[in-house]
């Protein structure tokens, strides 16, 4: 590690599609690095889950866009060992698993759409990023969030691909479902992330993208570490 500290970027972006791989990268490689690790998307799972929980219509920009100005959205180091990455906390209620339930998937890129949201929650990003030594995770990080980060990588991987480790994921934490219907999930929230008007899902133009696709994470992880060794 030693031979890195002179190179190693202050902020390390890691941006893709649902089910890329960013989270999973992203952990592993902070915890390499000795990084502070923040997958961004957990804030607008946060708001999503808040505005079902208050029965907001997710129709109801303007309602959803003052509850994201509101609502205190704690994200911490995990304290249970039963797969999360973090502890996630919206108005000091454990919210983690609740923000993977399959309502808060069908909303969270209509949510993410909304540019007042969007504008909230970028704010506090950019507040974790001007801390340094940290990996993002996310959609717009590279391009909007932390345009200015000296490392941004962009992870893909085909529809198939993510959708089964999505259906995978599921599986693992007890969860019934039909992997049709994931692959819906994610063929709809790729084409509402890439064409949103505000901050659209796209690859930074200086961004190393990587393809995932038959990798596991520490393969993955491993070639962002070589990419930092030269």
């Amino acid at each position: 590690m030693e031979k890195w500290i002179l190179k190693l970027p202050n902020v390390i972006t890691i941006d893709g599609p649902v089910a890329s791989g960013k989270s999973s990268v992203g952990l592993v490689l902070a915890k390499e690095l000795g990084y502070i690790f923040l997958d961004t998307g957990i804030m607008y799972r946060a708001v999503t889950w808040a505005a079902i929980d208050q029965k907001i219509e997710i129709s109801n920009e303007e309602a959803i866009s003052n509850l994201a100005q509101q609502i205190d959205i704690e994200i911490k180091p995990p304290t249970k060992f039963d797969g999360r990455i973090n502890d996630v906390f919206v108005d000091k209620v454990d919210v983690t698993w609740k923000l993977r339930e399959p309502e808060v998937n069908e909303n969270v890129s209509q949510v993410s759409r909304y540019p007042l949201v969007r504008k909230a929650l970028t704010e506090q990003q950019r507040e974790f990023g001007r801390m340094g030594k940290i990996v993002m995770a996310g959609r717009d990080i590279g391009t909007i969030v932390m345009p200015n980060a000296e490392l941004k990588i962009f992870l893909k991987a085909s529809i198939e691909e993510r959708a089964l480790r999505r259906y995978n994921e599921e599986l693992k934490r007890g969860k019934q479902i039909n992997i049709e219907n994931v692959i819906r999930n994610v063929e709809m929230r790729d084409k509402i992330d890439s064409n949103r008007e505000i901050a659209p899902l796209i690859s930074a133009k200086d961004a190393v993208i990587i393809k995932t696709d038959g990798k596991d994470v520490l393969r993955v992880v491993d070639e962002i570490l070589s990419i930092l060794e030269n």
